[in-house]
């Protein structure tokens, strides 16, 4: 697990594969993550211990969110919505990042044939 130092605390990726990345994070009190959004990835936070404030502007509606995140406490922000979190209290969080694959991801130009036209 290799850490990286961030303004806010610091992050370690403890899992990658296929469609799936886990973080830890380590969060100090009054650090704050920049605003940000994803293009495809969704973004789960699990709080472990400690409080996180996650805000996430949404695109579909216009609106802006805030949810606090304790002890066991989760949200999702999807693909393409804007969100930062603010460590409220120290904290130990993770951060879940996985894509889903879209089974009408397929753009034809033709139809195909079986030979015996």
């Amino acid at each position: 697990m290799k850490k990286q130092g961030k303004v806010w605390g610091e992050t370690a990726r403890i899992f990658a594969g296929n469609n799936v990345e886990i973080h830890r994070i380590v969060g100090n009190k009054g650090g704050w993550c920049s605003k940000h959004f994803h293009t495809h990835k969704y973004n789960m936070f699990f709080c472990e211990s400690g409080v996180l404030r996650i805000t996430e502007w949404k695109e579909d509606s216009g609106t802006m969110d805030e949810t606090m995140l304790r002890s066991c406490d989760s949200c999702v922000v999807p693909p393409g919505n804007y969100h930062k979190f603010d460590v409220m209290e120290d904290c130990v969080a993770y951060e879940i990042y996985w894509v889903t694959l879209d089974s009408s991801d397929i753009n034809r130009e033709d139809h195909g044939s079986s030979g015996k036209e």
